[in-house]
């Protein structure tokens, strides 16, 4: 079984996630294929879909939520999985943080099998009015690797015993 690994992120850290689910996922055995969610047109030839978005003001990345809505039909037909990336410390951390409403309606429309928050990364010289303040307060890399690599690796189980 192939598998999407499709992201929306605005300053790259929500992609570098998509690329190390991707990495982790093809280290287990599953053939995984990852993309910007703007660039992906049909989910044929795929059994699966990871999608992550970044989160702003507690809202998921336009081009997530878009992605979402144009395959939902597709989606709702092969497993799926949510991430969220964003919080500027280390709250994805300490426990499951609920996904931000929007994400829950759209992982209750697509019948997604699971969601999670990462940590998010915002450089401390990040550009732009808002960026910038924030980053002067919380910016940093809060983004667990290692977590990343778990939450995968629950993924590849699962799509082994799909396939079984």
């Amino acid at each position: 079984m192939k598998v999407l690994v499709a992201y929306a992120s605005e300053r790259g850290g929500t992609a570098e996630i998509a690329e190390w689910v991707g990495a982790e996922l093809l280290r287990t055995g599953v053939d995984a294929e990852v993309s910007p969610a703007r660039d992906v047109t049909t989910l044929d030839g795929f059994g699966a879909v990871v999608l992550g978005g970044a989160l702003y003001a507690g809202r998921w990345h336009r081009e997530a939520r878009h992605f979402v809505r144009h395959h939902a039909g597709a989606l709702a037909e092969r497993p799926v999985w949510l991430f969220s990336s964003g919080p500027l410390d280390r709250s994805a951390d300490e426990g499951g943080l609920d996904p931000v409403p929007g994400v829950a309606k759209l992982a209750r429309r697509v019948g997604a099998r699971g969601h999670t928050t990462f940590g998010g990364r915002l450089d401390p010289g990040a550009r732009g009015f808002l960026a910038s303040r924030i980053a002067k307060r919380a910016g940093g890399d809060h983004r667990d690797r290692d977590r990343v690599r778990a939450w995968t690796d629950g993924i590849a189980a699962d799509l082994r015993a799909v396939s079984a």
